[in-house]
């Protein structure tokens, strides 16, 4: 009887392109056992080339437990998995030869896309090589749990083996927040959108890197209602804000409110829209009608020159690490963008991309509140309130 395995693989950039890491792990699909765990970094690269370099590891440690085994690869990269079906085309170069390396590997595999919170052992290896790394030094690291298979390169380190045995024996249930005895200090993070600006009020694309608009009058007002909100709760100590003038002008009005300074953090600007910068959604669907489609069709597509939702959530993530790792205990006030309060939302509620990103609305000035816990748990208290805002202007728009 033919053997039948899975592989799960991820990889990620922080920067995009920037510091890379690729995780894999090999299961029985009969039993779901963890067979191997494989991690590595691999310098400065994308996304993309992460999550290819991911696959191939996956397969090849597949391929040496089993050769002739029937292997189903699992990723959350939707535009790997169509790739590697031959249903989307390969135009970049270095990823072509990435899906040759897989394909030249022989292997009996289907390719099978599954949400992020299906991925998770595969993301918290890129996640801890990433975490782990000290300068340019590369990590690698490979578990087999069975018997007689080749052991690591190079261990990442007591923690991540700590979490290799926790999942192969079955860690302890997530906490209840609200009863569990002591789950130490949260950081309160009070998550304002910036006012509205001309383009919001039409409605039109207003992305990273595209024209940088300064808020309307009726964002102005929107601003004062967020920061009197904001004061009422009991203030801030720390206000951190998007580099985007809009957000700069919201976090400026509320700084004068509770006199505390204002910090920029770039992670958390609004995802880059590329070409559709500007135009509205009708506009972009006249102009540009097959991008749209493959761009509302997977999370890991980029609108022409611009960002996928995919590549804004690691580095939405990565931000939100460095603002908890800054200002730990402390309620700090983000104000930010469409994008990247609804990723953090999902983040804190484990919820899919798809469903943070399209099932969400946020108006202008809106507050949404979540604890982060120092042991990983956190805990959504309120989102997209606009109580505060009435009277005022709500002006949805992108």
């Amino acid at each position: 009887m033919t053997r039948r395995l899975i592989v799960e693989a991820d990889g990620g950039s922080r920067g995009n392109p920037g510091p890379a890491a690729f995780g894999a792990v090999v299961r029985d699909a009969e039993t779901g056992q963890v067979l191997v765990e494989v991690a590595q970094t691999i310098g400065v690269a994308t996304n993309n080339v992460a999550e290819y370099r991911g696959l191939i590891a996956g397969l090849e440690q597949a391929l040496h437990l089993d050769s002739e085994a029937e292997i189903e690869a699992r990723l959350d990269s939707k535009l790997v998995v169509e790739q590697m079906s031959g249903r989307w085309s390969i135009k970049n170069a270095a990823l072509r030869e990435l899906a040759l390396q897989a394909r030249d590997l022989r292997a009996k595999a289907t390719y099978t896309w599954v949400p992020r919170a299906a991925n998770k052992l595969a993301d918290a290896l890129v996640n801890e090589a990433l975490d782990t790394q000290v300068g340019d030094d590369e990590i690698r690291v490979l578990r087999t749990p069975t018997e007689g298979l080749p052991v690591a390169d190079d261990v990442i380190g007591e923690a991540l083996e700590e979490r290799a045995i926790e999942e192969r024996e079955g860690a302890a249930p997530p906490k209840m927040v609200g009863w569990a005895t002591d789950l130490g200090t949260p950081t309160i993070t009070l998550l304002g959108r910036h006012g509205a600006t001309e383009l919001s009020l039409e409605k039109r694309f207003s992305g990273r890197g595209g024209y940088d608009a300064p808020l309307a009058p009726v964002g102005v007002e929107q601003a004062e209602a967020l920061a009197r909100e904001i004061a009422d709760r009991g203030g801030v100590d720390a206000i951190v804000c998007s580099p985007l003038l809009r957000t700069r002008q919201t976090a400026q009005i509320l700084a004068d409110r509770v006199g505390v300074p204002v910090e920029v953090e770039e992670g958390i600007a609004e995802c880059c829209f590329g070409e559709w910068d500007g135009f509205t959604f009708a506009e972009v669907h006249d102009r540009w009608p097959r991008e749209l489609n493959e761009w509302l069709g997977s999370t890991d597509v980029a609108p022409p020159g611009g960002e996928s939702f995919a590549e804004c959530l690691d580095r939405v993530d990565a931000a939100r690490r460095r603002v908890l790792a800054q200002h730990p205990g402390r309620r700090v006030a983000l104000i930010s963008h469409v994008t990247p309060i609804k990723i953090m939302t999902g983040l804190s509620v484990d919820a899919p991309l798809s469903s943070s990103l399209y099932r969400m609305e946020l108006a202008p000035c809106s507050l949404t509140t979540i604890a982060w816990f120092p042991d990983g748990n956190r805990s959504l208290f309120g989102f997209a309130e606009s109580a505060h805002l009435r009277g005022v202007g709500s002006g949805f728009g992108v």
